[in-house]
């Protein structure tokens, strides 16, 4: 498998625990203690980076550095805008779209020939 798609993919899947292991206790865990809210999040980032760490390893073979964190931005505002909305039930804001507008320049910027 092509290793950039393979390091999109995990990092997909990885956005995903990571955003839940983030945002999701403010919505489900609001009236318990904090300490419970953070070992449940920690929970469930132990399975963010079963999948981030090998993503990381496998497109450092064939990305830079900056570009790899350049991948994981536009896909945790990917992931996040959808969670935010769907999930959390967030209201939809111009402003994910003037984000995702800097980070299209963050590509670029990235990615483009030396």
């Amino acid at each position: 498998m092509n290793p950039i798609i393979a390091n999109i993919g995990l990092l997909i899947v990885s956005n995903v625990f990571m955003t839940f292991a983030w945002y999701a206790h403010l919505k489900n865990l609001n009236n318990k203690p904090w300490i419970i809210a953070a070992l449940v999040s920690w929970g469930i980032a132990l399975f963010e980076y079963l999948f981030q760490v090998p993503a990381n390893r496998i497109g450092y073979s064939v990305l830079s550095l900056g570009q790899l964190k350049v991948i994981q931005e536009v896909i945790t505002l990917s992931v996040f805008v959808p969670f935010a909305f769907l999930y959390m039930k967030e209201p939809l804001k111009l402003d994910y779209v003037w984000a995702g507008c800097c980070l299209v320049g963050a590509v670029y910027f990235m990615f483009r020939s030396p």
